[in-house]
């Protein structure tokens, strides 16, 4: 990929910004749009650089350190070739996104479209017809069961009127759930009703509904996009729309794209507070709760120490077969079934598994001490929260991900031949953004708001489908006992959804604060926590899961003055 060419001009110590201008294409034409790379939603508004600028983002509130750099910036990558690239400011990127229908930044404006595209209200009546079949497979230790049921409610508000169509509609949960489910006027059905109709089915147990439609979202999700749709969204439009969807945002190649099919699942609410979460009783709510845990946790989204994820493969255990038996719950069983309980990167190869050898460190071994360790007293509702618990306190948990892409550093003579970039999830919740390497499972970099700032830039030239939008992150780090600014940039086809929900999030901060809330409610929601330490804390020794690492990552680095004394990668730097 062609990098960008960027030059920055002299930069007066007030505004604590970067600049930079358009990346060249394969043309090596230069271009004078500038960038800057922002400092979050703050109170004051940064200046406007007087060459061909976007609007600025203000100063960010959370900053530690003034951020000033003076410094020319180029570089040149193997991956898109071509297409110069614009800053974007707050209000533009929210603009750019509410044209793709994007979750993460929808307005008023958007929503009042959407009220004015449904069917105008006549004399007549509405008859609303909700038919729900749940299939469902618990999750305990006793036999899976399936049980069928029907819940169907009429509303007559006046005169019948004719019945518009009616589309089979799949909702899925993660507690291997199917809510089936046929609604008059599909096409024109909010998420929220969906929503509030998949969690209204009385065989799922849930007696706070009201909480529930807060907890849970509704999600279009596929192996290349996941999105969380908004209460006003409608599920069958974007289902139409995927396709297009799919162009603008996923990674995937045309065969991969022309057989995605994607699935409306229940997930939870990405904006919901761990805090509250953190006091809900419901145990069906909990229980739907941890199986999304569990599901994450499998799939290695969220990275943690391997002993760590045999300690809740034990209880996952626990809760699915049951106490204890010696002579069922072998080293054996655990062999055959350990990618059941573990990460795939932290479970053994099973090509070899019906050999009667396992090693007394081994993931199966370890796996079956760790469910023998779980007391014969604990009820499954403990167990679940128990889970769950440890699960609050990683720092990236509930957050949405996003596919992306970093460019590996290469020193000595790997620095002459082609390299391709490394593939990363971008995790963002209301505590930071997480960049993960979904290879290894590990945690790559992972800051709170108010440790960095960031910038999203979009290419200026739209028609270009491989030239990527990315994300700009500005942070501090010290090295050696030195104070230093650290300066990386992440490509994603998804970028503007990482800024918008980025932007969401501060923003909220900041409402927060302006209202006068409980200092102690905002450390305990996540902005304002500085004293976040348990159980997993980001360190930035490189050592561990948990921990910054810095050595795995092109960036470029400058003093408290500005001046740049390294680089990394393909990132070269001039004055």
């Amino acid at each position: 990929m062609d990098r960008k060419q960027l030059t920055e001009k002299e930069v007066p110590h007030q505004l604590q910004i970067v600049r930079f201008s358009e990346w060249t294409g394969r043309t090596g034409s230069s271009s004078n749009n500038n960038y800057q790379l922002g400092n979050g939603i703050g109170s004051e508004q940064l200046h406007q650089p007087a060459i061909n600028s976007n609007t600025a983002r203000q100063q960010n509130p959370y900053a530690k350190q003034p951020l000033q750099h003076s410094a020319s910036l180029s570089a040149s990558h193997s991956q898109p070739p071509g297409g110069s690239y614009q800053s974007s400011g707050v209000g533009s990127s929210s603009a750019g996104l509410r044209a793709e229908g994007n979750p993460f930044a929808a307005s008023a404006s958007q929503h009042q479209q959407y009220q004015q595209s449904l069917p105008a209200p006549s004399g007549s009546s509405v008859n609303v017809n909700v038919t729900v079949n749940v299939v469902a497979r618990s999750v305990t230790a006793s036999t899976m069961t399936t049980t069928t049921a029907t819940t169907t409610s009429t509303t007559t508000l006046a005169p019948p009127r004719p019945m518009q169509k009616v589309i089979p509609t799949v909702v899925y949960l993660m507690s291997r759930i199917a809510v089936h489910m046929e609604i008059e006027g599909t096409a024109q059905c909010p998420a929220q009703v969906m929503l509030a109709a998949a969690l209204g089915c009385e065989e799922l147990g849930i007696t706070n509904k009201l909480l529930a439609q807060s907890v849970f979202g509704l999600w279009m999700t596929s192996p290349l996009l996941e999105v969380q749709l908004k209460p006003h969204h409608r599920p069958y439009a974007v289902r139409v729309a995927w396709s297009k969807l799919l162009d603008k945002h996923s990674h995937g190649n045309e065969l991969e794209k022309l057989s995605d099919e994607p699935m409306t699942t229940l997930r939870r609410n990405v904006f919901f507070s761990r805090r509250d979460e953190e006091k809900i009783k419901d145990p069906r709510i909990l229980e739907l709760l941890y199986e999304e845990a569990r599901h994450n946790v499998l799939l290695g989204r969220y990275v943690m120490e391997p002993s760590q994820s045999i300690m809740l493969g034990g209880i996952q255990a626990r809760i699915e077969l049951g106490p204890y038996n010696s002579h069922t719950h072998t080293t054996s069983y655990f062999r055959e079934n350990q990618f059941r309980f573990l990460p795939a990167h932290v479970a053994k190869s099973s090509s070899w598994s019906w050999l009667p050898i396992s090693q007394r460190s081994s993931a199966e071994v370890r796996l079956l001490e760790q469910f023998k360790r779980v007391p014969t007293t604990a009820t499954t509702k403990k167990l679940m929260r128990k889970y769950l618990e440890f699960c609050w306190g990683l720092p990236f948990y509930g957050a949405a991900y996003f596919h992306g892409q970093v460019e590996q550093p290469v020193r000595g003579l790997m620095s002459l031949m082609q390299q391709k970039d490394l593939p990363v999830l971008i995790a963002v919740n209301e505590r930071g953004i997480f960049v993960i390497d979904q290879i290894e499972c590990t945690l790559l970099l992972g800051l709170k708001y108010e440790e960095f700032s960031w910038e999203y830039a979009k290419p200026s030239n739209a028609n270009d489908p491989e030239c990527l939008p990315c994300i700009f992150l500005q942070f501090g780090a010290v090295e050696n006992g030195i104070a230093a600014t650290k300066l990386m940039q992440i490509f994603s086809r998804q970028a503007a959804m990482v800024d918008a929900l980025i932007t969401h999030f501060i923003e909220q901060d900041k409402r927060r604060k302006e209202s006068g809330a409980d200092p102690a409610d905002q450390a305990a929601g996540g902005l304002a926590d500085n004293t976040y330490v348990e159980p997993n804390p980001i360190k930035n020794n490189g050592i561990g899961v948990l921990s910054n690492k810095f050595s795995r990552l092109t960036l470029a680095t400058f003093d408290d003055e500005g001046r740049c004394i390294g680089q990394t990668g393909s990132l070269s730097i001039s004055y």
